[in-house]
């Protein structure tokens, strides 16, 4: 049952020692009577019975030690740990030689009050002990090389002006039920969350409106059922997908498979599983989708992991499919349980739970690690006390903006049982701000929406940040991680690309660039400005950051094997014209180059320097003369 109050009740997991004034056969019978009563109703669950009952004994006897001892271990097994090490302080003080059998249940109170250094003494002390059992030594150091673990972080971690205040969500959305596995859109506008009554789960919505949320409601069409059970899910970061676990539905695979569900005119419909790819004959529960909806993380206990339950991934393909599934690997799984992933925004920061890395207990801990160039993931880093602390912590999810964290908890004063929290998080714990575009992509000539792909390069490192379809009408949304350059891009056969940067600056107080995309059929005259094709000043020899957009060039090139096309350099006019002329011939040159130089046959390129003539935009301004320094790309045939 209750492992804490076990270890209270069962004096004979530790050894027996004699009492300094306690003689537990002298206590008032009566007193004993009662507290053997309030024993049997804590062993039923009844705390609250029992705790009156026990007190009843304590005005009888009120040196009476295991009363104090048992008070102690409801109050810990209720997570109730200052009132819990208070009881055990009593009891040492009433007797020590008696209640030290005891010191490592009030070393776990101690730690759960994060009073580690205090639970590293406590357990040394009870370690000391001699004839301790074989279970008794075990069950210690385990203990504590977690209490050394908290102190050792708590020394690299100083963050002295890190305050961590959960706060209520608030009777809009927590209520005597229990509620959890909070998510939320990119614009934190819309909070999706199961709430479980009467042991039965389903999702609920709250929207924000004016920076309130507003009464929860389940959410609308067929996704909530009262013959399935639905729950630990993720809505897409532009709110049209929603993915979740289902168990024992019909004709499922295992006990517990993933489904997707799509919002419609008329609400959420039906429940899709993912097939066999993502789900097997075993558990596959907590996903999370990329903000690009390519990539799909989630916990599974099938064979081929490295222990229990193990973080997969499963990318979709260009035709819609799912992948199989591809183990984290070793860094981040272990030989314990790793569960409930949540990929951020910024598709590069990821945490998860876990309860084989190092941590505060043997209940799970959150972590978190970072994708890297390379594609692989860095050293998992536990989020640390008072975030993480002896107990369960379930999962967490962190809003756009980086800082903002939501859980849900039963630690903290609630409104029953399970809560949702938000907090702001450690800043070294943080993922990137990210800001998102969105917008609609278009037909030039028709204004037809055109469905089309649309990539997003970090264009130092030339890695894929998202890489996402628009919707059939070519809608779209987008993320922008700050701190960053990229290239953005958007394809279509039979179109020109769309080319834009975005130099995401880290003090940038935007949030969204709302853009449609215009794309030009390709046909004689149709030209695009390559926005992400750059030259140090006066100079004409390419930047390394250029090549994104010129190997997007030598694809369209491929893509269309007759289309011939010609590069255009142009320059403000600052500075002599014909040296302004001169310079831009050589960049249309070097441009040229880089296309020969990837097998662009030279009879389909042509080139022009054209200097300060044709401006775009004003001279007078240095933004209106960025956008006069440009490359051009013309179509002169197809």
């Amino acid at each position: 049952m209750q492992k804490i109050l076990l270890l209270v009740l069962f004096i004979s997991f530790y050894l027996s020692s004699k009492s300094q004034w306690y003689d537990p056969e002298k206590v008032d019978h009566k007193a004993i009577t009662i507290y053997t009563l309030a024993i049997n109703k804590a062993r039923n669950g009844d705390y609250a019975s029992s705790v009156k009952m026990i007190n009843e004994a304590l005005k009888i006897e009120p040196k009476y030690v295991d009363a104090y001892l048992s008070l102690a271990g409801i109050d810990a097994d209720l997570k109730n740990y200052t009132s819990s090490v208070s009881y055990f302080q009593k009891a040492f003080s009433l007797d020590s030689v008696y209640a030290k059998d005891f010191l490592l249940p009030y070393s776990i109170s101690l730690a759960g009050c994060g009073r580690f250094n205090d639970a590293l003494d406590a357990v040394n002390a009870f370690l000391s002990n001699p004839k301790l059992n074989e279970r008794s030594i075990k069950s210690g150091e385990f203990r504590k090389k977690t209490y050394e673990f908290a102190i050792d972080y708590a020394k690299a971690h100083p963050e002295k002006n890190y305050v961590f205040a959960p706060e209520n969500m608030g009777d809009s959305i927590n209520t005597a039920d229990l509620e959890y596995f909070p998510s939320l859109t990119i614009d934190g506008k819309k909070l999706i969350f199961t709430r479980r009554m009467n042991n039965k789960e389903s999702f609920y919505e709250s929207d924000k409106q004016n920076e309130v949320w507003g009464k929860a409601f389940p959410l609308a069409g067929k996704i909530n059922s009262p013959d399935n059970n639905v729950g630990a899910q993720n809505i897409s970061q532009d709110g049209q997908w929603l993915v979740y676990t289902g168990c024992n539905f019909p004709r499922g695979m295992g006990s517990c498979d993933l489904y997707i569900s799509y919002l419609t005119k008329n609400g959420w419909s039906e429940p899709q599983n993912l097939g066999w790819n993502v789900n097997s004959e075993f558990w596959e529960s907590t996903p999370s989708l990329s903000p690009d909806k390519r990539d799909l993380y989630f916990s599974s206990n099938r064979p081929g992991g490295y222990g229990g339950k193990d973080i997969w991934v499963s990318h979709r393909t260009d035709n819609g499919n799912w992948s199989v599934p591809e183990n984290l690997g070793p860094d981040i799984n272990t030989a314990g349980d790793e569960s409930t992933p949540f990929i951020h925004a910024d598709n590069q920061t990821l945490y998860f739970n876990s309860n084989g890395l190092p941590g505060y207990s043997e209940k799970p801990d959150l972590f978190v690690t970072k994708k890297l160039p390379d594609g692989k993931w860095s050293k998992p880093e536990n989020l640390g006390y008072p975030i993480n602390t002896i107990d369960d912590e379930g999962s967490m999810i962190v809003a756009a903006d980086g800082k903002t964290a939501y859980y849900s908890s039963d630690k903290i004063d609630t409104k029953g049982g399970l809560d949702i929290y938000t907090f702001t998080l450690r800043k070294d714990l943080r993922p990137l701000r990210t800001l998102w575009a969105k917008g609609k992509v278009y037909d030039k000539k028709t204004n037809a929406g055109l469905p089309s792909t649309v990539v997003l390069t970090d264009i130092n490192s030339r890695q894929i940040i998202s890489k996402l379809q628009t919707d059939e009408e070519g809608n779209y949304l987008v993320t922008l991680p700050v701190g960053k350059d990229y290239a953005f891009n958007v394809h279509r056969k039979g179109y020109l690309f769309y080319s834009q940067n975005y130099n995401i600056d880290s003090t940038s107080t935007d949030s969204v660039f709302n853009v449609n995309i215009p794309l030009e059929p390709i046909e004689a005259n149709a030209k695009i400005i390559l926005k992400n094709v750059f030259f140090d000043t006066k100079k004409t020899q390419l930047k390394p950051a250029s090549i994104t957009e010129l190997d997007n060039v030598v694809r369209l090139m491929n893509e269309n094997p007759n289309m011939k096309i010609m590069i255009s350099g142009y320059t403000d006019n600052v500075g002599k014209p014909a040296d302004n002329l001169k310079l831009s011939l050589g960049r249309a040159v070097s441009v040229v180059n880089y296309l020969l130089s990837k097998g662009v046959n030279n009879n389909r390129l042509a080139f022009k320097g054209l200097g300060e003539a044709n401006p775009i935009a004003t001279n007078d301004t240095e933004e209106g003369r960025a956008q006069n320094r440009r490359t051009e790309l013309t179509v002169v045939s197809n």
